[in-house]
């Protein structure tokens, strides 16, 4: 393997190349990204066949964090149904919390104290008491911290458990089958991967290694060989590789077999992203400025990698998700070297030939996809290193393929959309909360509403829901809404609605 000094010289010197104390190590960035239960949001979000066009997202917002952004992580910490953000600040040793305010902007950040140089940050629930707890991989104490939450978004204060020789990133999963969540730790310093097993409670078992060997930097769980346990699968920067190590069935696993991957991998994601049902890897490559995927043959293996350039050097970190509505999971990248994040857009078999970039903030070092202003899209979130901030980049999709009536986006008019229809006209309040009705999980703030607009004259009251009433009932309704000829519609989703989700 490479020297630590060697690794932290072609790879980890950010941009000021401050210095840190510990072997040479210079703003070491594990770029995870991860969460599988996103990947099934991007696709639930969007009926079939609905969309292809490139995803387009808007201006750049910042918001302040502590000192060198390495991680970042969305979830729901206080249960109102808006996705949060947890940064890790690898230069403070601490972390950030800011709270979404509901539709995509974000409360001041709030501070805690965690290990000394956290480089990867995860959110799941630990303790099984349903909201999700926060833990780090600390660089330079070689430990892990767990913060429980409290319930409301605060968090207790940290309790660390040692992992290895240079933790530099984290998963959660339940590895073993016992239906709690363990932890899966990257040591870049001693070529390992720890695993902390989960008492049920959320403390954790002293750490069991297993030899990795080629400086593991980034770490994913996944079922990669379709046995229904979660296997590894690691992006190893000193061996130009990526690492595949299957689960026995139990939380332990087999020896690493190690895939080339590009020259200087920095992070790993696990998805299928040519639709054959098994998940497949993707891997940033820091030098050069690329993504490598690797296609998995269904039993676990992985065939020879194939390489995209994105934009500039210094690729940190790769996120997959359907960003543009086509039901294919896209790639996002952040490219430190040149302060963008690139966005490869699938072509449905996992393939990848048109590609866009979107300016962020100064050495952009981790980027995630999630929904944060509610309006059924994935937006960017990238932690931006360089300057100390967090940059939200809101996703612009526009929907010219929506169908009037169709209020749930289920592709089909039924009933349900009656009963939506009829809570947001009638529903007093919903301006006040930004929602079709007083269900929150049904907001809708679109204007103008062309789903809700059945009779197309440009707002929305009770006669579109009379014209929906009648097309869904009135079962000689064919070519029209009803037997009345002067309400003749024929529902199609040809361009009908052009909706954008600001």
């Amino acid at each position: 393997m490479r020297s630590l000094d060697s690794m932290a010289n072609s790879r980890f010197l950010d941009r000021e190349s401050r210095p840190l104390s510990r072997g040479g190590f210079q703003s070491l960035i594990s770029a995870k990204t991860w969460l599988m239960c996103f990947l099934a949001l991007a696709c639930s979000f969007f009926p079939p066949g609905a969309w292809g066009a490139p995803p387009s997202f808007g201006s750049v917002t910042n918001y302040p964090v502590g000192d060198y952004p390495a991680s970042v992580f969305c979830a729901d910490l206080d249960g109102d149904l808006n996705l949060d953000l947890v940064v890790a600040n690898a230069g403070s040793d601490n972390l950030s919390v800011l709270k979404n305010n509901g539709l995509g902007t974000f409360q001041a950040a709030v501070s805690y104290v965690v290990g000394n140089y956290p480089a990867s940050v995860f959110c799941a629930d630990l303790d099984g008491d349903s909201d999700p707890d926060l833990v780090t991989a600390n660089l330079l104490s070689d430990n892990v911290s767990i913060l429980e939450n409290n319930g409301d978004g605060t968090f207790q204060n940290a309790v660390n458990y040692p992992a290895g020789d240079y933790p530099v990133s984290v998963f959660c999963a339940d590895l073993d089958g016992d239906s709690d969540l363990d932890l899966a730790v990257a040591n870049a310093g001693g070529d390992q991967i720890s695993i902390l097993k989960n008492n049920g409670n959320g403390t954790f078992q002293a750490p069991v290694t297993y030899s990795e060997g080629n400086g593991p930097l980034s770490l994913f769980c996944a079922d990669l060989d379709g046995d229904t346990d979660l296997d590894l699968a690691a992006a190893d920067f000193s061996g130009n590789s990526a690492s595949v190590l299957k689960n026995n069935g139990d939380g332990t696993f087999q020896a690493p077999v190690t895939y080339p991957a590009g020259n200087g991998p920095v992070s790993i994601f696990c998805a299928d992203l040519d639709g054959d049902s098994d998940l497949d890897l993707a891997v940033a490559n820091s030098i050069g400025g690329n993504v490598n995927i690797l296609f998995n043959n269904g039993d676990g293996t992985f065939g020879s990698a194939f390489s995209y350039p994105t934009v500039g050097n210094d690729s940190r970190s790769v996120f997959c998700a359907d960003l543009n509505g086509d039901l294919a999971l896209d790639v996002a990248v952040a490219n430190a070297g040149s302060d963008q994040v690139t966005i490869l857009q699938n072509s449905g078999a996992g393939t990848f030939q048109s590609q866009v970039s979107y300016l962020t903030g100064d050495g952009p070092s981790a980027v995630f996809c999630a929904d944060l202003d509610r309006d059924h899209d994935l937006d960017l979130v990238v932690a931006d290193a360089g300057i100390d901030y967090v940059s939200i980049l809101l996703n612009q999709q526009i929907i010219c393929l929506a169908r009037p009536g169709d209020l749930n986006g289920s592709g089909k008019i039924e009933m349900t959309d009656i009963i939506y229809l009829v809570d947001y006209v009638l529903d007093k309040d919903r301006k006040n909360i930004n929602c079709k009705g007083s269900d929150e999980g049904n907001c809708w703030n679109y204007s103008p509403i062309c789903r809700g607009d059945v009779d197309s004259n440009g707002s929305v009251n009770l006669k579109d829901i009379v014209w929906l009433v009648n097309y869904y009932f009135d079962k000689d309704r064919l070519p029209c809404l009803g037997s009345d000829p002067g309400n003749c519609w024929t529902p199609s989703p040809n361009g009908t609605c052009c909706q954008p989700l600001p």
